[in-house]
């Protein structure tokens, strides 16, 4: 069974309120249906990055979200992780401003994860940052990890999506 790292970025919009913003909506909605959908397929794997992330902000909104996670296993920590994300952000791959994100990228790579599966498209799932980090993953040994969001599991066009609504 393939093993997907689970990123913050869709449990925080799985677990939110719906917005009235059509965009997030979308998302929202893309993360609700992986989790309702796909995830029983892979092996879902989260971080304590994550359960980190999830924790902060409204009280009521994080206990939302890490009770999306209760029931996902904790990767162990792994002293690479700052090696790896530390190369991300020298080689110009992410901004130092999104030193987190490499970690996240960084640890699921370190795991083996097959799929890194996100809906941040500003540092990770970005096409045009995907190819060297691809590349610096190869380099170090590390190839294998596709960086995905919901929808390209869901395969679902935006009309289809916003008649599930």
């Amino acid at each position: 069974m393939d093993i997907v790292y689970i990123e913050t970025s869709v449990i925080s919009h799985a677990a939110a309120r719906d917005s009235s913003d059509p965009e997030v909506r979308v998302l929202q909605i893309q993360a609700r249906r992986w989790l309702a959908e796909q995830r029983l397929r892979f092996q879902v794997v989260t971080s304590r990055l994550v359960l980190d992330e999830a924790a902060r902000g409204d009280p009521e909104a994080a206990q939302k979200r890490l009770k999306l996670l209760a029931d996902i296993p904790v990767l162990a920590a792994n002293p690479d992780v700052e090696e790896v994300a530390e190369q991300l952000i020298t080689r110009s791959l992410l901004p130092a401003r999104a030193r987190l994100d490499a970690s996240h990228v960084a640890t699921a790579a370190l795991a083996g994860a097959q799929f890194l599966l996100t809906q941040n498209c500003r540092h990770i799932a970005n096409a045009t940052m995907l190819p060297g980090v691809y590349a610096l993953l190869a380099e170090l040994g590390l190839a294998g990890l596709l960086i995905y969001t919901p929808a390209e599991f869901l395969g679902a066009g935006f009309d289809e999506q916003q008649s599930d609504s």
